[in-house]
């Protein structure tokens, strides 16, 4: 990533990079990583608020074992779910 990135993104995006669970770690930081910079205000607002939740829960609803809330349903989630990053 080339640009210079505010205060706020570069706090997202250590967010995403370290969570905890290696899983969540490539799937999340990989996205922020890729994303962070092109992201408009509402969709960090929308990120920062799935960051916010446990790994395991984010897992669960990305493999399809349990609902995405409705709160978490968003653009984001969807972008996250259509990000492929060895493609």
């Amino acid at each position: 990533m080339t640009a210079v990135l505010d205060e706020r993104r570069k706090r997202i995006l250590y967010r995403g990079n370290h969570r905890g669970m290696k899983e969540a770690d490539v799937m999340l930081g990989g996205f922020v990583t890729a994303h962070v910079a092109t992201l408009s205000d509402e969709q960090l607002d929308r990120l920062e608020a799935l960051l916010d939740e446990l790994d395991v829960d984010i897992m669960d609803w990305v493999i399809g074992k349990k609902p995405v809330p409705a709160a978490h349903d968003t653009d984001i989630f969807g972008m996250i779910l259509a990000y492929k990053p060895y493609e």
